[in-house]
């Protein structure tokens, strides 16, 4: 295709995976007052008080609202909201562009992102920010429908590339969603606008406006630049078999594809389980605050970005992505035995580096992998499975992370996961070279 195409799909795609990003972590400072202003305006008695009061039980706390325990579990519940359904939708999605086209559904999802930030504005009730972050997660799906698109682009040297700029997206999404949401916390819009309480203005609201300006803008550009990528040929193959996308999954029987999506799962899931308790450890081993916690996030989604957006594309032809895959993997152990056994901050950065570094070669990597694997025809469904694997595992993660640094001891998740990293790395290693011929 021509050259204009392909930057306007990449362009599209980073923004887009970007702003996925940025909706999954942008509540992450925010947990601990979101809660206590919630009980607050539901009322002790409500499900969410009664939820704060079970938690506190759990961990023997008297004081719920501000136990750092209760604020991990509550956190973990929004974050697997979210990437459940995620996790439900990629597939569906990336099927349904399969059939329809890429344009159509990537215009429905981006809509309706933005309508999901506009109920969490108004979220003035706890069941109605659950809501939005239901929302948000169901469209939040069509990032298997960007991987695709980014596939039908690129040829098979430059794959991994494109891969690499949607892991790019992801890793700065991951940085400036949390700083998103410390700093719009402090824009307090129902303070300067009280009367609007009564629609639901509330707090957090200033973090939901600049969210809906982001993925408004998102819409415009995607309604305004973004071309159909996808071939007659291939959306007509693909029709009669959209509904059921797990089902279909059964066809996509090509050497690799499915030990690909399960080292994929199996990896990001100790992955994880790391980073949602990350901020719990530094805390608790070297006293960070807001604000180191931030630089921590900074660190690690500007080493990735850098990695996966220059090197990736550099390295993949060199080695090839199998090796760059196991590569990524062998170099996270170290990384999760450094920072479980830190107690400084040289020994904390120097494992957050390798566990960066690693999990920047290992989903571009894998991502090709699939991508090449699967037929022309199902790369939606193909793209949409792994993404949607990928959604579970951050669903599964937080909340096993968080119930093995508290129920056994902070080290934990760190440890055991390298122990767990076994798994990926034999599945890894038995990859096949992909060989189906592309443009």
């Amino acid at each position: 295709m021509k050259q204009p195409t392909t930057r306007a799909v990449f362009g599209l795609a980073f923004l887009t995976v970007f702003l996925d990003m940025v909706g999954f972590s942008i509540l992450f400072p925010l947990f601990p007052d979101m809660l206590r202003y919630y009980i607050g305006v539901d009322g002790d008695a409500s499900w969410i008080g009664r939820f704060a009061m079970t938690l506190g039980s759990w961990v023997g706390t008297e004081d719920p609202l501000h136990s750092v325990t209760v604020h991990a579990f509550f956190g973990g519940v929004l974050g697997s909201v979210y990437s459940l359904f995620q996790f439900l939708m990629a597939p569906v999605w990336g099927s349904l562009s399969d059939r329809y086209g890429r344009r159509p559904i990537l215009l429905v999802t981006l809509f309706g992102t933005m309508l999901g930030y506009v109920f969490w504005f108004f979220a003035g009730s706890f069941w109605l920010l659950v809501f939005s972050r239901l929302l948000g997660g169901v469209m939040a799906g069509n990032i298997s429908t960007v991987s695709a698109a980014v596939s039908d682009v690129t040829t098979a040297d430059k794959r991994a590339h494109g891969m690499g700029m949607i892991g790019a997206g992801i890793g700065l999404g991951f940085v400036f969603g949390p700083a998103i949401g410390g700093m719009a916390y402090g824009w307090d819009l129902l303070g300067q606008f009280p009367e609007w309480k009564r629609f639901g203005l509330h707090p957090f609201s200033g973090a939901a406006l600049l969210s809906f300006v982001l993925a408004t803008w998102n819409f415009l550009w995607a309604a305004k630049q973004f071309p159909e990528t996808l071939h007659e040929a291939d959306q007509k193959a693909s029709e009669g078999r959209t509904l059921k996308p797990w089902s279909a999954l059964r066809e996509l029987d090509q050497p690799g594809l499915k030990s690909a999506n399960w080292a994929y799962f199996s990896y990001f899931l100790v992955f994880g389980a790391m980073e949602f308790t990350l901020t719990f450890l530094a805390a608790e081993r070297l006293d960070y605050g807001p604000r180191q916690n931030m630089w921590m996030f900074v660190f690690v989604g500007v080493l990735i970005a850098l990695i996966q957006g220059g090197f990736v594309r550099r390295l993949a032809p060199k080695f090839g992505e199998v090796r760059l895959a196991s590569i990524g993997m062998l170099a996270t152990l170290p990384g999760l035995l450094l920072v479980g056994s830190t107690h400084s901050t040289g020994q904390l950065y120097l494992g957050l580096f390798f566990l960066a570094a690693g999990s920047a070669l290992v989903m571009p990597c894998l991502s090709s992998l699939v991508s090449r694997y699967a037929p022309h025809n199902r790369q939606g469904l193909a793209l949409g499975v792994f993404r949607s694997l990928g959604s579970l595992s951050r669903a599964i993660g937080p909340m096993l992370g968080g119930l093995m640094f508290y129920a056994i001891a902070p080290w934990a998740p760190y440890f055991l996961g390298a122990a767990l990293l076994v798994w990926p790395i034999w599945l890894t290693k038995g990859l096949p070279p992909p060989t189906r011929a592309e443009g």
